[in-house]
Order: C-alpha cells, then sequence, then structure tokens
C-alpha cells in the first residue's frame, strides 16, 4: 500500500504519539478511508522503517531467591536429621506445568511435578522408596510455601 506524504506523516505522528497498531488502522480507515487489516497496517509500519511504543515496558520477572540447600547442589542430601527440603526447577521438565527437587528427612532424594491436570507426582531416585507419612506432610507444606512465592 502506498501511502501519500501527509498520510505517512500521520502515521508517524500516531506512533511518536504512541498508538497501537489497531488505532492505525482505525484511524486510517476514519481519516483517510483506508481500509486495511490489522497484518497489512503491520507491514505497513514496518515499511515505514516505525516502531510502535509500548505503553508499559515489559516487566522483568528475577527468579526468587531461595535458601534452599537443593540450589547449591541438587544431588546432595540434606544433613542428617533435618527437614525436608523443596527446591523448583529454572526449567521445567516436559509435561509439567511446574517441576523441581526434594531432599526428605532421611536423605533420600526425588523429582517432584505439577502437571497440567493439577495431578502431583513424585519419582524418588532410589527405586522403591516411600517417605514416612511426616515427611510427606512436611513435604506438601513447603511445597505449597515456595509454589506460593512463586505466584502460583
Amino acid at each position: 500500500m502506498k501511502l501519500d506524504e501527509a498520510q505517512r506523516h500521520a502515521v508517524t505522528k500516531w506512533i511518536a504519539d504512541g498508538a497501537k497498531l489497531s488505532e492505525i488502522q482505525n484511524r486510517l480507515a476514519a481519516e483517510f478511508g483506508l481500509k486495511l487489516t490489522y497484518m497489512e497496517a503491520r507491514f505497513l509500519v514496518d515499511d515505514l522503517k516505525l516502531t510502535p511504543k509500548d505503553l508499559e515496558p515489559p516487566k522483568v520477572v528475577a527468579p526468587p531467591p531461595t535458601a534452599s540447600p537443593l540450589d547449591a547442589n541438587p544431588v546432595a542430601p540434606p544433613p542428617a536429621g533435618s527437614k525436608v527440603t523443596v527446591s523448583v526447577d529454572q526449567i521445567t521438565k516436559p509435561g509439567a506445568m511446574i517441576s523441581g527437587k526434594v531432599a526428605f528427612s532421611d536423605g533420600q532424594l526425588a523429582d517432584w511435578y505439577l502437571d497440567q491436570t493439577g495431578r502431583l507426582g513424585v519419582v524418588p531416585k532410589q527405586t522403591g522408596y516411600k517417605p514416612s507419612a511426616a515427611d510427606v506432610q512436611d513435604f506438601q507444606l513447603a511445597l505449597q510455601q515456595e509454589v506460593a512465592k512463586l505466584g502460583y
């Protein structure tokens, strides 16, 4: 689509004023009678070498600080007699919404995950390992706290 000088100037001003692509599309139709699809408006702005401004800068979310011994060395068991510790993976395992590691009070390690249906899974490192009922309770509480820190 070719615009005349006045139309190019108007689009440049709208972009400088912070207009979004949909607003530019609507104003071109209203003010100049140019009906463009959203994609055509996008190409037009790109052809004019313009970049729409974001009204709000994108928010950068820093990972929360954790003091879990699993973060420093994810495969090292916690000291004997310590409580259950839970950490959240920086990169979530495939097929999970969130995943991480747990160290039970007896030093046994396991991976945990929460799938898309909300089911919690625990995969112990040692085949056949079953944590004590008290450890399961501590794990669930620690997991709730860690997940709450992340906003889930």
